[in-house]
């Protein structure tokens, strides 16, 4: 096991409950981007996850997508987001980064040289969002090579059958997405989120995070409830929405100082 399911399975068997707040890389800058990650650590992150900016997040809801589109408009590129991240290594951040992203960008680089790159740069897990686990053959190998774990997605839509073969190849942990459609955009309901990670446990003793359509504390506490703990995105980038720099800091603190309050120390 690496870091990250390391510090995950930790904080789980210890009775934490976990939260993962998502980044899009080099947004709102690239100074800020390495604040927000090491705020998150100070205010009580398990572990990050980025998302690389791309021209085409087709699984992310309006408000990532703004984001992505923006940071690209601004010169982001995905060794700028790697570069950021070993800055924040180097500045003391110390906990799991996951990096989220799709398979152009990854292919473009060739999957070794990604995941090379990646590791070196501070990376502990990899998820390829538009990648099932039955075609991830091309990827999980340079991963599990360079030391990346590998996050697959479980869904309310997931069959029973399908649910060993997602977990087969997936370290880390599994990434429960508790509505159908894209990041953001519905509230998951805790009773359907409680079904599907009681399915999932049954194939499983990775820890099982829920995302997608979290959207502040009373709705991470709810899910958190019948789960290991959340990832955090749309509502967080809502709240830094337009700022930059220290009023950015401070939005990401205040909303993930209430997360971390209402998951429990």
């Amino acid at each position: 096991m690496n870091r990250l399911e390391t510090r995950l399975r930790a904080a789980r068997d210890g009775g934490r409950k976990i939260l993962v707040p998502f980044f899009t890389g080099c947004w709102p800058d690239p100074a800020t981007f390495v604040r927000l990650l090491l705020t998150a650590e100070a205010e009580g992150a398990d572990a990050v996850e980025i998302g690389l900016p791309f021209s085409d997040p087709s699984a992310d809801g309006p408000v990532i997508q703004r984001t992505s589109h923006e940071a690209l408009r601004a010169g982001a590129s995905v060794r700028g987001v790697l570069t950021a991240l070993a800055e924040a290594r180097a500045r003391g951040l110390s906990v799991p980064v996951v990096l989220m992203t799709y398979a152009n960008p990854v292919l473009a680089f060739g999957p070794e040289t990604f995941a090379r790159e990646a590791a070196a740069a501070g990376a502990d897990g990899l998820l390829l969002v538009d990648v099932p686990a039955e075609e991830a053959d091309e990827f999980v190998p340079a991963a599990v090579a360079a030391g990346l774990d590998t996050i697959f997605l479980a869904a309310p839509t997931t069959p029973e059958s399908r649910i060993p073969r997602v977990l087969e190849k997936g370290r880390g942990f599994v990434y429960c997405v508790s509505v159908t459609g894209v990041t953001g955009e519905k509230k998951p309901l805790a009773e359907a989120v409680a079904l599907l990670v009681d399915r999932v446990r049954r194939h499983s003793d990775l820890p099982v995070l829920v995302g997608f359509g979290v959207e502040g504390p009373e709705a991470a506490r709810s899910l958190a409830a019948v789960s290991d703990g959340v990832i955090v995105g749309s509502a967080l980038l809502r709240r830094i929405g337009a700022l930059s720099a220290e009023a950015a800091v401070e939005a990401a603190r205040d909303f993930l100082r209430g997360l971390r309050t209402a998951l429990g120390a």
